[in-house]
């Protein structure tokens, strides 16, 4: 059966439904499988040809093992089902929950976004909202969901939390920091047990605020505190299903590779990308594009992880990335340093006291060829070029994130390789830079008209951990 460790080597083994609901090891850590599930030539054809939900349990169920069969395949049968996925552009079916569309030969846009939220996030968070509450229902116990946004992790989470039995979510998000859409969509939600807080800083500092509270081990086995960001595991493995979705619908067997274009703030996406790669779907590069918060390209490109003080991070017209302090880079550094927990709690010691950790040391940055991950940055007058561009030469629209996205991926394309650029969101949700662009009005679905002007319901505070646990206190009595 899969076991679970942590980054940082500890605590001891757990199972999937052991790590389900937490998040952060206790140890500090991110939870990773002991080992990846090895997939052979003949488990790649017998994919080849299934649905996303065949295909998500093929890929679920390896990492799953302490789960029945037929509870996992009924959880992802209720998650995966086109009335669900129904946000749904021209020429787009809501049977197909992740649409392929051709742009050139060769060169491809993951469709994610036709979740509840418009955001890619809703292909993970609708699963976890499921394996939460069946996994609460077997204990009859509670959860207090404490989670950090930079835009879209928070409404996918409470769209896929609200109304849950036995669950509450705190969603922190940077205050006059997300695009207009983005809060209303967080802030408009009314459902008891939704709680939306503005913090007066940065999503490093929200996250930050997190992080401190996982970390709390009394308080957080006292009020049931569990994680809905990407430092879940089962949001990394939920995200790992798309990709094999992407390389059956862009190849016609199994000898070919193909490359990945994807927009990273805190390296969840691409991180599941890699895991997919390591699991033996053939990838040639994990392309990582970042926005002008360029930790993660500063380290593909020098070995040098260098996180940012939330003071020196950038507010950008791609703000689900303004991110600079890269939570799941940890998971990648812990398989780029051979799983030495040792070396990974030294360096994370190093970076959790402000400091810069170096892997060109014994040569480790040499290994990252190894893994295909590759790197580059974009500007706003990059994404408004390429926003533009796309849509006069292909008759698509795209948001600021997938077009940071689609001008890094081509600047690595190759010949006879396949590039594949993942979808971030709908550009609904970013309608003044595609209205710069374009001089035009995104469309959104008709069920979001005037969601900007509906009543919010927020509280805001100062990035203090004293008060945050006060204010989760006085809402669980």
């Amino acid at each position: 059966m899969m076991q679970y460790v942590s980054t940082r080597g500890g605590v001891p083994a757990q199972t999937f439904t052991e790590i389900l609901l937490g998040g952060l090891a206790p140890d500090g850590g991110l939870y990773l499988p002991e080992h990846y599930p090895q997939l052979t030539d003949r488990d790649l054809t017998a994919m080849r040809s299934m649905n996303y939900r065949e295909l998500a349990f093929a890929v679920l169920s390896r990492f799953a093992g302490d789960m029945p069969d037929a509870d996992l395949q009924a959880l992802i049968d209720t998650t995966y089902r086109a009335e669900v996925f129904a946000n749904v552009r021209t020429g787009e079916s809501a049977a197909d929950i992740t649409p392929l569309r051709t742009l050139a030969p060769g060169l491809h846009l993951l469709g994610l976004s036709n979740g509840p939220t418009l955001a890619f996030k809703d292909m993970a968070m609708q699963l976890l909202g499921n394996l939460f509450e069946y996994a609460l229902g077997r204990t009859g116990a509670s959860l207090n969901i404490i989670g950090a946004t930079s835009g879209d992790t928070g409404s996918a989470a409470e769209y896929a939390m609200r109304g849950k039995r036995g669950i509450r979510v705190f969603m922190l998000s940077p205050n006059g920091k997300m695009s207009r859409f983005q809060t209303a969509q967080m802030y408009s939600l009314q459902d008891d047990n939704i709680f939306n807080i503005a913090v007066n800083g940065v999503f490093d500092d929200a996250q930050d605020m997190v992080k401190a509270i996982s970390n709390d081990l009394e308080f957080k086995y006292t009020h049931h505190i569990g994680a809905v960001n990407s430092i879940n595991w089962g949001r990394i493995a939920a995200q790992t299903v798309y990709y094999f979705k992407a390389y059956f619908a862009a190849t016609t067997h199994n000898g070919q590779q193909v490359s990945f274009a994807v927009p990273s703030g805190n390296f969840g996406n691409v991180c599941a990308g890699h895991i997919a790669r390591m699991m033996g779907l053939p990838v040639r590069k994990l392309i990582v594009a970042t926005n002008e918060n360029d930790v993660l390209d500063e380290f593909f490109s020098t070995g040098v992880y260098r996180p940012r003080p939330a003071a020196n991070t950038y507010h950008t017209s791609s703000p689900s990335m303004d991110i600079s302090k890269a939570s799941n880079f940890e998971r990648f550094a812990a398989d780029l340093l051979h799983r030495d927990s040792a070396r990974v709690r030294a360096m994370w010691s190093e970076v959790e006291r402000g400091g810069v950790v170096d892997f060109r040391v014994g040569g480790v940055f040499d290994r990252v060829a190894d893994y295909g991950l590759v790197s580059g940055s974009n500007t706003h007058a990059g994404r408004v070029a390429t926003i533009r561009t796309t849509w006069q030469k292909y008759g698509i629209m795209i948001d600021p994130h997938t077009a940071d996205g689609l001008s890094v991926g081509l600047t690595y394309r190759e010949a006879e390789v396949p590039l594949i650029v993942l979808e971030t969101a709908q550009p609904a949700k970013f309608d003044e830079i595609i209205h710069e662009a374009l001089g035009l009005a995104p469309q959104r679905p008709g069920l979001l008209m005037g969601l900007e002007d509906l009543p919010q319901h927020y509280v805001t505070m100062d990035a203090d951990v004293d008060a945050l646990k006060k204010y989760i206190v006085s809402k669980l009595n």
